[in-house]
């Protein structure tokens, strides 16, 4: 005859949360008078490698319940219930890790009735804090690029810019990357100057950060080109006053020694 123990549970069997946060994975059954064995409960997260042995996470045997047999989970999982043999095998699992992701099966036994349900748990980074800053030169007719860039956070990562003074909008000759988390305005003027927001996110949070670009007239390359030969120019002449000064002095010297010889 078949066992009339059935596992109940019909929500979803695959769950996304944010690391920190807590799940519930629901396992609930019924029984029926021929199940008259002893009631077993066992969560395991299982092994994607087929060559290792899937890791027992939290046991229920003997009317006890045994809470910290996963070291990595010692303290965060625990029974829903107070008595699980009352219908409701659930476990609560609590700051959740990255590491938390995986295929849990709950297995309930009780002679001669055995059943399991499977869920998938994926435990989401949410992007750190961005790094936003400029590549480049920031002069006006250059090409001006801001990055912006999370070290944490699941992916897919999304990046979105705004310019948050001023217009509001951004430079029309702006082309931004939401994936890379660039912005590169072409041919940047001075009226692209201003604050600027970059968001970082993904499907369990969002970061963002802000930059202050300001886009700077391009240097007087005459100018500068004059100066430096005034200032060459100038070195010149000084040296030359110099030799000149040197040459005197000692064509002086030379004709008092002669002066000197004449009167002896």
């Amino acid at each position: 005859l078949a066992s009339g123990l059935e596992i109940t549970s019909t929500g979803p069997t695959s769950i996304e949360k944010a690391s920190g946060q807590s799940v519930k994975l629901d396992c609930q059954f019924t029984l029926a008078p021929e199940d008259s064995g002893p009631l077993d409960i066992e969560w395991s997260l299982l092994s994607s490698d087929n060559q290792k042995e899937d890791k027992v996470v939290i046991l229920y045997s003997g009317d006890r319940a045994y809470e910290d047999y996963y070291a990595p989970m010692r303290g965060r999982v625990h029974f829903n219930s107070a008595d699980p043999k009352n219908g409701d095998a659930s476990i609560n699992l609590t700051g959740l890790k990255s590491s938390d992701s995986g295929t849990y099966q709950c297995k309930v036994k009780k002679a001669p009735g055995i059943r399991s349900r499977k869920m998938l748990l994926i435990v989401m980074v949410k992007p750190s804090k961005p790094r936003c800053y400029t590549e480049g030169p920031t002069q006006e007719g250059k090409d001006v690029v801001l990055r912006c860039i999370s070290s944490e956070g699941t992916n897919p990562l999304q990046y979105s810019w705004e310019k948050t003074s001023d217009s509001k909008l951004l430079p029309a000759s702006a082309v931004l990357d939401p994936v890379g988390g660039t912005i590169n305005v072409r041919n940047a003027s001075a009226s692209a100057s201003g604050s600027y927001r970059c968001t970082a996110s993904n499907r369990v949070g969002t970061e963002d950060c802000i930059l202050y670009l300001n886009v700077t007239p391009p240097p007087n390359t005459a100018g500068i080109i004059a100066g430096v030969i005034i200032a060459v120019l100038l070195i010149l002449i000084i040296i030359a006053i110099i030799l000149f000064c040197c040459c005197r002095a000692r064509h002086r010297k030379k004709y008092e020694k002669e002066i000197c010889n004449e009167i002896r």
